[in-house]
């Protein structure tokens, strides 16, 4: 029935006795809500779509009468709607931004709407704190686009200059490869610096019979004659890094080539023993040494570091007088003279980087996600910073059509699209940042601007990087690495700018349940934001200037979470730190795998040590060694102390103990041919052998000795250090070395890498196991009865690098002493520099399985500071929600309150309602990383990913993404089959599957939780006792058998079919017996307060998104009440069909 229509007079009358029935002004005050909600609500989404707009304002200024009566006045019960009215149409024209100045009541009167009602929203009020806080800390002009400008008296011949290098790169130029490198001074000026005179170069051995005076000269004229891009050729004595050779070092052509291509096309014909040099080389295949690209080789031989500073003294740099970039100072500097500075003391500093934060919006088309080829882009947002300031110094909206102001921030309108994209481009060049950043930047935003410029045939546009003249292009990469998994990305050049995607940092050093913008600024934020769904944009597009300010407020802020994101979590000062320590360029953090930072490491002490590293080949090996004990766990609920003694950095302390290097590898001929004895070297438990450090120090353990001396430093740096952020510089740095010492051992043991070495990772883990072992024996032998000590102590479990000891006490404190006692004994059986430590106690302690436990983790005895899980589902992604909070509930009854009777009851109760269909959608939503096409076996959410690239392919998941899914009641048996979108499910009223849940789901983690207390017969009845007899579930509304069925009207109450003509609420015979004042009532009751229920949720959403006087538009998958919301939706509209019935009814 449309707008027009007659039918909706009963559902007003019954509404209209519903309003006049209540008393209750917290009802009032929800009803209120909801209708004014309606009234302007669009027709197709309003909760009862048979009332017309007028009928809801007579209904809501009916409510506002009454309620003006009564002790309340309305303004005092609902005041953030009473100012809320709808504003009259508003003819859409430019409007500069609003000056910020004076107080912020001042400030804010200046933006209310031209009716003087609408309040600013908090993101607004959040941007006039920017504002004033960047003014009053006397910052540069605010709303300041450029760079400060370079000194007209700038003079090369006076002055050094010193830079941080941010990105670096290589490049050919007249047939020679060259490198530059992009840097910002102290004062903020930018620089390009080409590095001149490095020749790309690589050893191979030098054959038997090869005499250097007699074939030198010939050989390398034979190499130049053969092969372009010779330069030179020299002999050196170096030592391979593969096995022990007794000091002996064996002469090694150094050859120098020109460039990339001609190195490459060299290196191959040594490799396939393709060199025909008077019959001297092999004709066999044979090994080069030392690949590694041109622009690392550079940076480990001039000692530059990733992010580390840069002098060019004066007189040795020259200025370009052609510059080829906008950069402030562009120069020349042959590699010898520039000096590179160590990453410590006052060259541990950050320049001031600009931090470019961005997002776009798209007007798609309905049910297509946007495609740069048709689908405009109507907004761009920017956000502006100085990396250590707290504020951000521009904000700014680059809008399609007209936008209304938004206080704090510029807006910049355009009537055409292809003028706003050369303006923002315009815009990046001007700024000038150093760091681009953004959620989704590199795989979403960047490529569609770039796709979309090229589509409107916008020429000028992909040209924002800081080349001059060269083109930003998009190409395919697939990332794939054993830690990290597969995913699919877009890379573009933007040269001289840094980026940095948050979605993908996050990606890679988080591990969350979703990875949405609005999930992680929950987790980490602990705030959520409007979601905006594609479709809805377009609208609000299409509407008004007022309209179209709320999208820019929305895009605004999602520019703005990424740098919040930034500064919470320390990407830059962390990833800059961790360039810093391993050397590689910051671009290789996100690019590359964990090796190539070991790699940088290696060559860099190699170099210093005269040593050459083999060409290795990276084909895998199915050799496989035995990996870390796990001390069989005595599992069971203990409710004594349990002390934890953890083994510090195990693996690094097992290397530098025992020498364990490539440099000192032996076998059983070198023992025999070098003539050593078993004083002179160690033989592992597996069986391999490495010389003692006194024959010779390995170059793994002289790095790992590096590393783990300068994190001791940076930690006591650290404490003494004052600055906030130098404390965060230190800590990042400290956290860098850490890891970096950790991947040492990982990187031998890698079987498809540079350098594996299963000696070394095989020998690393035997020795582990025996330390397991021999720690468990001596606290047990030590601490017993029959050496005087009350109780024998017992290692209840080990694994990897600790063990959990009882020692018997009931008192945390002398646990504790004990703890440190032993560690300090154990510490005493083991070589240099392994050290045992204790860390904490457990108390309460539940031991499940290996590596599945529970505790209160205490370091103190007053006090714990947590509860720790491992391995449990309160940290486990592939569970749903409901698992997490049951699991998570459980254990604070068990651990915290020491009350089973209650964890026990709360369980009964949750399973009864998850059967009853009472759990809300929400909480039964799993989510599953999508990380290849194929598997070995169906699974359940890439099935559901093909059948939703069916329905709308725009939306679909891709590789990398994380599927949400629920399991519904299908005819299928398979789970794959009964995989679906929770939306899907919500709007098709898709029966829940409540059976998996509970017996694939839930069963198994609690029965992991009650066995070991309860035993197997109390928890078998606990899990499938008389609160399991009842289940109730969703009919579908349409598919199945529902095609075929006709619905007829029944009994409210006794559910007999009605005659013909009845279109009431109840039977003749219900009537008869007076039922329908009482039912009636309770429909009416039912009515409030699902009501109630959906004010406080809409409620709650406009808090969300930060204004309390717009319509909710939210469709936020990742939060909770986003269901309840639709879910209470869909209940109040029934309801509202149930009352329009009790109007045709006489009683």
């Amino acid at each position: 029935m449309d707008e027009r229509g007659t039918g909706g007079g009963e559902e007003k009358f019954v509404l209209l006795k519903c309003i006049l029935s209540i008393v209750n002004n917290v009802v009032i005050n929800a009803s209120c809500n909801l209708i004014f909600s309606f009234c302007f609500t669009p027709r197709h989404q309003r909760i009862s779509p048979l009332l017309r707009h007028s009928d809801y304002l007579q209904v809501y200024h009916l409510i506002l009468k009454y309620t003006m009566s009564s002790k309340r006045p309305f303004e005092e019960i609902h005041q953030d709607q009473a100012h809320s009215l709808p504003v009259a149409s508003q003819v859409a024209t430019a409007t500069p931004s609003i000056e910020i100045g004076g107080s912020q009541e001042k400030i804010f009167k200046k933006l209310k709407r031209p009716n003087g009602t609408e309040e600013p929203s908090e993101f607004e009020k959040e941007l006039v704190d920017m504002t004033q806080a960047a003014q009053g800390a006397g910052a540069d002009e605010d709303q300041s686009w450029s760079r400060p400008s370079l000194p007209a008296d700038f003079d090369p011949n006076k002055e050094d200059v010193s830079f941080q290098q941010l990105d670096g790169e290589e490049y050919n130029e007249n047939d020679a490869t060259y490198a530059r490198f992009f840097g910002i001074t102290q004062e903020g000026y930018s620089v390009l610096c080409n590095v001149t005179g490095f020749i790309h170069y690589f050893y191979s051995p030098v054959p038997k019979g090869f005499v250097k005076d007699q074939h030198l000269m010939q050989f390398t004229s034979y190499l130049k004659a053969n092969y372009d891009g010779v330069v030179d050729v020299q002999i050196q004595m170096k030592e391979s890094i593969w096995g022990y050779n007794n000091n002996i070092k064996t002469p090694f052509f150094k050859i120098y080539v020109n460039n990339n291509r001609n190195i490459t096309r060299l290196r191959g014909a040594f490799e396939k023993a393709e060199i025909r040099f008077e019959d001297l080389f092999p004709i066999q295949q044979s090994v080069t040494y030392d690949n590694i690209n041109y622009l690392l080789r550079l940076m480990i031989d001039c000692n530059i570091t990733g992010m580390s500073w840069i002098t060019l003294p004066r007189t040795k740099y020259k200025l370009r007088s052609s510059k080829i970039s906008t950069c402030q100072i562009e120069c020349s500097i042959d590699y010898k003279d520039l000096i590179a500075h160590q990453s410590e003391k006052e060259w541990l500093k950050m320049a001031p980087l600009r931090i470019l934060s961005f997002d776009i919006e798209c007007a798609g088309r309905k049910g297509i996600f946007p495609e740069a080829e048709h689908d405009p882009v109507i907004q761009i947002a920017n956000v502006v910073s100085k990396l250590g300031d707290s504020k951000p110094f521009v904000r700014n909206v680059f809008t399609v059509n007209t936008c209304a102001s938004i206080i704090g921030s510029q807006i910049y309108e355009h009537e055409k699209e292809e003028d706003m994209l050369f303006h923002w481009k315009e815009f990046v060049n001007e700024v000038d940042p150093d760091v681009i950043i953004g959620y989704n930047t590199a795989n979403f935003d960047i490529p569609y601007l770039l796709d979309r410029a090229r589509a409107l045939k916008v020429h000028k546009f992909p040209y924002f990087g800081r080349l001059k003249g060269v083109k930003q292009e998009i190409k395919d990469a697939v990332f794939s690495s054993r830690a990290y998994g597969t995913r699919e990305n877009k890379v573009v050049n933007i040269d001289g700018r840094m980026q940095l995607d948050l979605l993908q940092f996050i990606q890679r050093e988080y591990k969350l349940r979703s990875y949405t913008l609005n999930s992680v600024s929950a987790h980490f934020l602990g705030e959520q934001k409007e979601d905006v769904q594609h479709s809805i944009i377009t609208d609000l597009q299409n509407g008004n200037k007022e309209t179209r300010r709320r999208l820019a407020v929305y895009c605004l802020k999602d520019a703005y979470l990424p740098l919040r994101l930034l500064d919470k979590l320390m990407c830059l000062v962390n990833y800059t730190e961790m360039a810093r320590v391993t050397g590689v360029p910051f671009s290789y953090l996100l690019s590359r795998g964990q090796q190539i930072k070991v790699v940088s490491q290696l060559f860099r002490k190699c170099l210093q040590e005269d040593i050459v590293i083999p060409n290795m080949k990276s084909e895998g090996s199915s050799e496989e060694y035995e990996g870390a004990t796990v001390i069989e766990p005595e599992r069971g609920y203990y409710d004594v102390p349990i002390a934890t003694l953890d083994f510090s950095s195990l693996y690094p302390s097992i290397m530098m103990a025992h020498n364990l290097c490539y440099t000192t590898l032996l076998n059983k001929n070198s023992i025999r041919a070098f003539g050593l004895t078993e004083a002179d070297y160690t033989k592992t438990p597996n069986g391999d052998y490495f010389v003692h450090p006194d024959k010779k120090k390995g170059i793994l353990p002289t790095i790992l000795n590096e590393l783990l001396t300068a994190r001791k430093k940076a930690k006591t740096d650290l404490k003494n250090e004052k600055d906030p952020f130098k404390k965060d510089v230190l800590n990042g740095r400290q956290l860098a070395l850490k890891i970096s010492a950790n991947s040492v051992y990982g990187f031998t043991g890698a079987t498809i890498g540079k350098l594996p070495c299963l000696a070394i990772s095989s020998s690393v883990t035997a020795f582990g196991r025996e330390m397991i072992e021999k720690t468990k024996n001596e606290v047990q032998e030590y601490y017993s009865k029959k050496n005087g000590h009350p109780y024998d102590a017992k290692v209840i479990y080990g694994d990897t690098d600790s063990v959990m000891v009882k020692f018997g006490y009931q008192d945390l404190d002398t646990c504790m002493k004990l703890g440190e006692e032993a560690a300090n004994y154990v510490s005493t059986k083991f070589q240099n520099p392994i050290k045992l430590e204790f860390e904490k106690v457990y108390f309460p302690y539940l031991l499940i399985n290996k590596k599945r436990y529970a505790g209160l983790y205490w370091t103190r005895p007053d006090k714990f500071d947590k509860m720790d899980t491992k391995g449990i589902e309160t940290v486990r992604r592939d569970n749903c929600r409901l698992v997490q909070n049951v699991i998570t509930k459980v254990l604070e009854f068990i651990l915290e309150e020491r009350n089973v009777d209650k964890a026990q009851r709360f369980v009964k109760q949750t399973i009864a309602d998850l059967l009853q269909n009472r759990v809300d959608l929400s909480q039964l939503v799993i989510t599953k990383a999508y990380s290849k096409h194929d598997y070995s076996a169906k699974q359940a959410h890439v099935e559901l990913a093909e059948r939703m690239r069916k329905r709308d392919p725009g939306s679909a998941p891709t590789l990398g993404d994380r599927v949400a899914y629920v399991i519904i009641k299908t005819g299928g048996d398979k789970n794959y089959e009964k995989s679906e979108d929770p939306l899907y499910v919500l709007e098709n009223s898709l029966p829940i599957d409540v059976k998996y849940y509970l017996e694939q789901q839930m069963t198994k983690p609690l029965e992991r939780i009650f066995i070991p207390i309860l035993g197997e017969s109390k928890t078998k009845e606990l899990l499938a006792g008389a609160h399991t007899r009842t289940i109730k579930m969703s009919a579908p509304k349409t598919g199945g058998l529902m095609r075929f069925a006709k619905k007829s009207e029944v009994c409210v109450n006794c559910k007999t079919p009605l005659k013909s003509g009845n279109h009431g609420a109840l039977c003749h015979n219900c009537i008869d017996e007076g039922k329908g004042p009482g039912l009636y009532t309770s429909a009416l009751s039912q009515m409030n307060y699902l009501e109630n229920k959906f004010s406080r949720l809409w409620t709650e959403c406009q808090r969300c998104q930060g204004s309390l006087h717009q319509e909710v538009l939210c469709s936020n998958k990742d939060c909770p009440i986003f269901y309840m919301r639709k879910k209470v939706q869909k209940d109040v509209h029934q309801q509202a069909l149930e009352l329009v019935k009790w109007n045709e009814t006489n009683w």
